[in-house]
């Protein structure tokens, strides 16, 4: 005779969403926080797209277009919130799409996945390959390395491995180190801070830090585009808090936890992003010397022209092992997705992928999985740096698409229940806003970023995106539709 053991809450609430217990239950709220906010990671998107705010938009992006996009992001965060604290499943953005949509549910969820899955390889990609170019800043300032795209692009494989390595390790080791990264991102930022403000022996006026306009690095005529274009800094920055949904059956308490790390992960980065940002810009000695730095990366001039060599370079190393933390982060939620999505059969090879590995409790073959489309999403890298910043685009889009349309169709089912974390009367207006908000990035960040448009030059996210959509529609018809099971008992016969 066997005994049953009991469920706790968290286990109880999951399996009332039609999943067991597999992965360890380890992570606190701070912990769950701390994955979203290293995946943010101020010291990573902030520093590694500042020369495209440069060229587009110039310092009015980096500053007050920082906290325009900040205040649409938060409100996106709070509404994905309320909706995960009814579904805290590691499916996170497509479960809900799922249990959402009044008709066609598994498709809707399907579509939803499919986007969250390239939008995950592609935030992963770009943040591994921002902290490749940040290392390679900082191995020219202090050996003499020669910077070179195929050098930078072999340190990129050698920190995406690495970041699968500490994945496979366990999921005691993932929350240990995003601990570590919140804290070293906080005090990090406040060293900088500090430096950049009593250092310096001048500093560019407030005005010209918060509105100043720059559009010729960029080509264009128009200042306004320029400065639309140049909002991708602060809008790539805010990516990656889903990750609290896709650790949330990690966390104890996930009803309340992941949606607090959701919210707390974008508003703390608001602000301590917002006085970075200030302070870098603040501090800039020389504009068009600093964007033709040989360093490849316009942060790292600054802090050398503002702060002396020595000092310099020590911030570039606080910022570089802020973005190793980002990057490893990274890879952590994107594998969660992963695994939750093959656990309902969707990816190819799903039953390789859904295994847990019974002594880290962690989905390893879906850490290597998503390490090696990472690599193959980069390889455009190898002919030019703006091709960096379509894969940040890519992440924009592929992301966004999947954070927005389950706010859309929470906004569209009368039947919605909020959960013990919600919005109360001001849910739709901020849903809505979300939504708008969403539907306006997405199309803006499939334009030209640079002109005249050539081969190395051209925006290749949207042909990536209808990419994904041919083969999200394909393989649903091919396969999926007959295969692909969300697990609810209400949804198994839907079409």
């Amino acid at each position: 005779m066997t005994t049953e053991v009991p469920l706790d809450a968290d286990a109880r609430r999951l399996a009332e969403l039609g999943y067991v217990q597999e992965l360890k239950r380890r992570m606190s709220w701070f912990s769950n926080f701390a994955v979203s906010f290293t995946i943010i990671s101020i010291l990573s998107g902030c520093i590694t797209t500042y020369f495209l705010a440069m060229d587009n938009g110039g310092p009015f992006d980096m500053t007050t277009g920082w906290l325009i996009v900040g205040i649409f992001v938060t409100l996106i965060s709070l509404a994905m919130a309320e909706i995960c604290s009814v579904y805290p499943t590691a499916g996170g953005l497509y479960f809900w799409a799922a249990n959402l949509a009044r008709t066609n549910k598994r498709a809707w969820a399907w579509g939803v996945g499919w986007f969250n899955f390239l939008g995950e390889v592609a935030v992963t990609a770009a943040i591994d390959y921002g902290a490749a170019i940040t290392m390679a800043a900082f191995l020219n300032l202090t050996a003499g390395f020669e910077v070179t795209l195929v050098r930078t692009f072999l340190l990129y494989a050698a920190i995406l491995i690495l970041h699968g390595l500490l994945n496979t390790f366990g999921v005691n080791l993932v929350k240990l180190l995003s601990d570590v990264s919140a804290w070293w991102h906080v005090i990090g930022v406040a060293i900088i801070l500090v430096v950049l403000a009593v250092v310096p022996d001048r500093h560019q006026s407030v005005g010209w830090t918060l509105f100043d306009v720059e559009k010729s690095g960029g080509g264009w005529n128009s200042a306004v585009y320029a400065v639309l274009i140049g909002l991708l800094l602060a809008q790539y920055t805010f990516t990656g808090y889903d990750a609290s949904a896709h650790v949330a059956e990690e966390t104890h308490e996930a009803h309340t936890s992941a949606p607090r790390g959701i919210v707390m992960s974008v508003v703390v980065s608001l602000v301590a992003g917002f006085l970075l940002l200030f302070a870098i810009t603040w501090s800039i000695q020389d504009y068009q010397g600093t964007r033709e730095t040989a360093t490849g990366l316009p942060p790292a001039q600054v802090f050398i022209d503002a702060a002396g060599n020595g000092l310099g370079k020590f911030l570039l190393f606080i910022v570089l092992v802020a973005q190793l933390f980002c990057g490893m982060a990274s890879v952590t939620a994107n594998s969660r997705m992963a695994y939750a999505f093959s656990r309902d059969d969707a990816l190819p090879g799903s039953r390789w992928w859904k295994e847990v590995n019974p002594r880290t409790g962690t989905p390893t073959n879906s850490i290597w999985l998503c390490v090696a489309c990472s690599l193959i999403v980069a390889l455009p890298a190898l002919r030019s740096s703006i091709a960096f910043f379509a894969v940040t685009s890519i992440a924009v889009i592929g992301l966004y698409i999947a954070y927005g349309t389950p706010i859309l169709l929470r906004l569209l089912n009368p039947r919605f229940a909020q959960g013990e974390w919600n919005l109360g009367p001001y849910s739709r207006i901020v849903g809505w806003i979300a939504v708008a908000w969403v539907a306006f990035i997405v199309v803006l960040f499939m334009l030209p970023q640079y002109t005249p448009i050539t081969a190395t030059s051209f925006n290749y996210a949207p042909v990536a995106v209808a990419v994904v959509i041919a083969f999200a529609v394909a393989t649903w018809y091919l396969g999926g539709k007959s295969h692909f099971l969300v697990h609810r008992d209400d949804m198994r016969d839907e079409s």
